[in-house]
């Protein structure tokens, strides 16, 4: 079985134009980062020409779809019945995009399939992470 999910998904950014034009965008969950999902966008759909990733907690992502959660440089609100609006807010500036909340559905119900929600702290190797971090310490 994969430890990766990857779901590329229409974005539409938000603009000050009447024609909201549409991006390319990927979401990602692996095993090895249970709590957290990334969505990238490729150079050529940013400001600075080059390939943008945020990442944020897969609970707020499903939080946000039901209603407006989010206090930091992601915040996710339902937006109608198939929309949701996902603000990405940075020093420069701050991207509004829509996608579909049935892509969003779909991406969640395969991450939940590899690491079930509730159980993401079984994929989890404390032992071995703390001895990483110990490791030349004494």
């Amino acid at each position: 079985m994969s430890t990766v999910i990857e779901q590329p998904v229409e974005a539409r950014l938000v603009a000050a134009a009447p024609r909201m034009p549409s991006i390319p965008a990927v979401l990602r969950y692996e095993r090895s980062d249970p709590f957290a999902v990334s969505m990238t966008f490729p150079a050529p759909a940013t400001l600075e020409g080059v390939e943008v990733c945020w990442i944020f907690s897969r609970e707020l992502l499903v939080s946000g779809m039901r209603e407006p959660d989010g206090h930091g440089d992601v915040r996710i609100r339902p937006y109608g019945y198939d929309r949701t609006v996902l603000e990405f807010h940075a020093p420069e500036g701050t991207a509004v995009v829509h996608v579909r909340s049935g892509e969003l559905r779909r991406f969640l119900r395969a991450t939940d399939e590899l690491v079930p929600s509730g159980h993401e702290h079984l994929q989890l190797d404390l032992d071995h992470e703390l001895a990483e971090l110990m490791r030349g310490t004494c």
